[in-house]
């Protein structure tokens, strides 16, 4: 069965992280995603953080599979030519260059819709093309400050604090496709070129939402409280052996209160005034967390959590990376895929998150810098052996 985007065509320019994650999920849903790098140099993460220098390291691997590489020199104006015939033929270019370099390049949005006048550009950006800011470069954790969640983040008496998840370059890349199938949606309704932005900035500040609305309600900034997030006592609490990540998070909201206490073998409390109510609970963090505790400390994390989970409270296990990795429920979900690449050997890749039930996924290991030059060049363009190797001799591609 036809994968849901089957027959689009993508020309990624995208580097890092924001533009990558992005038209990996696109990949994921069967676009045609090829990835344009330089000549001999390609994104710059095949080699950073690599253990070994010879061998595309992790940080590429993790945001490019199920892609194709093209090699082209966009600087040259044999390079140019080629990309420009590639645009005629593609639906969609996407770009998260710093700001300006594809006017730099003379391949703006205005250039590219003289040549496809159906063409979707999609560009990210630190803070947009537009706004006192737009000429700022911007990287993850500045586009976390700027955002609000670095404040909000972190214990009260502590500085801010940056948050582990790629909320800015993941985020971004998030609401990048969205806005990309949104574009297409409307192109093919009015055949007209779209143009699509998302800034990095942005696109937090819409994930900020619900930590907002405390600022919205008093008109001032929302206190970092770590694990007491919703004040009160923490969501997490520690577990043995008591190593650094041996907590489990669980809720202690309406019944399950009173069904903790019974686990905990404190039943004599339930009732307590102290603690009946949500409220109540609030007045007297301290001895909630205690009595908490110590129940969670007589068990492994895993243990609460399936004490927990036979009786219908949410919870679970706090797991670190490794543990992540080895999860047998992200295993059965293929989140977590053992991948063979006869080029730099086994390893171990992450999943694509979206689950669409006539859409089987086949993880395909991610390119090695121009493997499919010559084959997308071949078969898009019509260029023959003997142009190739001009191309090729020019240090074009």
């Amino acid at each position: 069965m036809a994968s849901p985007l089957d027959g689009i065509r993508i020309l990624d320019l995208t580097q890092v992280q924001a533009g990558p994650s992005c038209t990996q999920l696109l990949a994921w849903m069967g676009a045609d995603v090829i990835k344009i790098e330089q000549p001999g140099v390609g994104d710059r993460t095949r080699r950073e953080r690599a253990i070994d220098p010879e061998i595309d390291s992790h940080y590429f691997l993790v945001f490019n599979a199920n892609k194709r590489s093209l090699t082209l020199d966009l600087k040259s104006e044999k390079g140019r030519d080629v990309f420009l015939r590639m645009v005629k033929l593609a639906d969609i270019v996407v770009e998260n260059y710093a700001p300006g370099q594809m006017d730099r390049f003379d391949l703006g949005y205005e250039v590219l819709k003289q040549v496809n006048d159906r063409i979707i550009f999609c560009t990210i950006k630190g803070y947009g093309t537009y706004g006192p800011n737009a000429h700022i470069k911007s990287f993850e954790h500045i586009a976390q400050a700027m955002s609000g969640a670095m404040s909000a983040n972190g214990e009260a008496d502590n500085e801010p604090q940056f948050v582990a998840p790629g909320v800015g370059d993941s985020g971004t890349g998030l609401h990048a496709a969205i806005g990309m199938m949104a574009a297409i949606r409307q192109r093919d309704n009015t055949s007209e070129a779209q143009r699509v932005e998302v800034s990095m900035q942005d696109g937090i500040v819409n994930l900020m939402r619900i930590r907002m609305i405390d600022t919205l309600n008093t008109d001032q900034p929302v206190d970092r409280k770590g694990n007491r997030v919703w004040g009160g006592p923490p969501f997490i609490y520690p577990c043995k052996p008591g190593g650094p990540n041996d907590y489990v998070a669980m809720v202690l909201a309406g019944d399950s209160w009173d069904t903790i206490l019974a686990l905990a073998g404190r039943a004599d409390l339930i009732g307590d005034e102290r603690f009946d109510t949500l409220d109540a609970r609030m007045q007297h963090t301290e001895e909630v967390e205690e009595i908490v505790k110590t129940w969670t400390m007589s068990m492994t994390k895993h243990e609460v959590m399936q004490q927990l989970a036979d009786v219908g409270i949410p919870v679970g296990a706090v797991q670190d990376t490794v543990e992540v990795f080895n999860d047998p429920h992200l295993k059965a979900r293929e989140m977590i895929v053992d991948t063979k690449d006869p080029a730099r050997g086994d390893y171990k890749l992450i999943g694509c998150p979206i689950k669409i039930e006539s859409n089987q996924v086949e993880l395909k290991v991610p390119p090695r810098l121009g493997e499919h030059s010559d084959e997308i060049l071949s078969s898009i363009l019509g260029l023959d052996e003997s142009e190739l190797s001009e191309l090729r001799n020019a240090g074009v591609i």
